[in-house]
């Protein structure tokens, strides 16, 4: 096996197939990388028997052949060879790399040992990169962290026609997000549980790729999704289980909402929030003309701010966890914050609008869970 290419696309295809790679491999060939140099084209892969990774580039192949190498290691030695061609050659088990004047030697591992990629599902539409990344960004902050939650910590993926639906919650706050897709049929009704870390790796890394290929299968029979796009592929097992019903939890009317410039709120939620001590709140007290924002009590450090804010309907104080108040107004794209309210000591929604006296938009959600706020 013989192959040149260059060295910033070997470098990224190399860091894209090996970033999902376990960190302890129940089995040793499973932190390796699998390179297929063949008609003018590197195939490089990587599989862990959740998340499978596929990525094409083109190479001058001289003689056609398959290795497999450790993953993190030629994706540390790619990053730091120098801005030349690398040349790769192959013989028995020793894999070389020449690049300038660099020349590195690796152990190849036993490539026939290494296990079948899964085949990717078929196609069930496509969907702007940026888009997509925008709306896993926004709804991936709600999903749980807590591995003894497994259900919690997938995104539900919900399709319905040309829409496609997020969302994600931890018990004390909920994101979804809806927008519009390209679906191979007009018709299609379907509901997919993704692990949330997975979802977001692969927004991510796929934000410059233009149209991304969302694959699995509609009827419900298989337990993959797949992404495709700009010559990448990437699978993932799908969360089993029943999520729990949380659509139902965002309320029908809200009476009371109040509207805040978001970049102020964010400003003074952060600076507030220094002196609130692990899990205490900070308290929005919402009138007219004005939101005051509180944290502290006691002989502890205290702070308070006031901004601008519009009421509509009756004063209103609650109080949040400021990191999860502060993930949710992250998450807007836009110039103002609208917090909806039923009740102090129920959910408030938050959502966007472009405009002081507009409407807000529905198509971002974030439900935050209130909390007693002490004294």
């Amino acid at each position: 096996m013989k192959f040149r290419v260059d060295r910033d696309v070997l470098a990224e295809a190399v860091s894209w197939t090996a970033r999902s790679l376990p960190a302890r491999p129940p089995v040793p060939v499973l932190a390796g990388v699998r390179i297929e140099a063949a008609d003018g084209q590197l195939t490089l892969a990587s599989f862990d028997y959740e998340i499978s990774a596929r990525s094409v580039v083109e190479a001058e192949v001289d003689v056609p052949g398959t290795i497999l190498v450790v993953g993190r290691l030629l994706a540390d030695i790619c990053r730091a060879l120098p801005a030349r061609p690398v040349d790769v050659e192959v013989d028995g088990t020793r894999v070389t790399l020449t690049c300038g004047a660099s020349r590195f030697t690796l152990q190849s591992m036993p490539v026939e040992e290494y296990p079948a990629l899964p085949a990717m599902p078929e196609s069930a539409g496509t969907i702007d990169a940026g888009i997509l990344a925008e709306a896993v960004a926004q709804v991936t902050t709600a999903a749980s962290r807590d591995e003894t939650l497994p259900l919690l910590t997938g995104v539900r993926v919900e399709i319905e026609g040309d829409t496609l639906t997020l969302l994600a919650t931890d018990r004390y706050r909920l994101a979804m997000r809806e927008l519009p897709w390209n679906p191979t049929s007009d018709d299609v009704s379907a509901v997919a549980l993704v692990r949330a870390r997975t979802l977001s790796d692969v927004a991510k890394s796929l934000t410059s790729a233009g149209d991304v290929q969302v694959d699995f299968d509609t009827s419900g029979s298989s337990s993959l999704i797949g992404f495709e796009a700009g010559g990448r592929r990437t699978t993932s097992l799908l969360v089993d289980g029943d999520y729990p019903p949380v659509r139902r939890l965002f309320p029908d009317e809200t009476p009371t909402h109040a509207v805040v410039d978001t970049a102020e709120l964010i400003a003074a939620a952060k600076r507030v929030s220094l002196v609130a001590e692990r899990n205490t709140p900070i308290r929005l007290s919402f009138s007219e003309g004005q939101a005051v924002l509180e944290a502290g009590q006691g002989d502890d450090a205290q702070a308070s701010e006031a901004i601008e804010a519009t009421l509509v309907g009756e004063e209103m104080t609650t109080a949040f966890n400021p990191v999860y108040l502060l993930d949710g107004l992250g998450a807007l794209t836009t110039q103002f914050a609208r917090l909806s309210f039923t009740h102090p000591t129920k959910p408030a929604t938050l959502t966007g609008q472009e405009e002081l006296d507009g409407e807000d938009s529905q198509a971002f959600r974030y439900l935050l869970m209130p909390i007693r706020f002490p004294g």
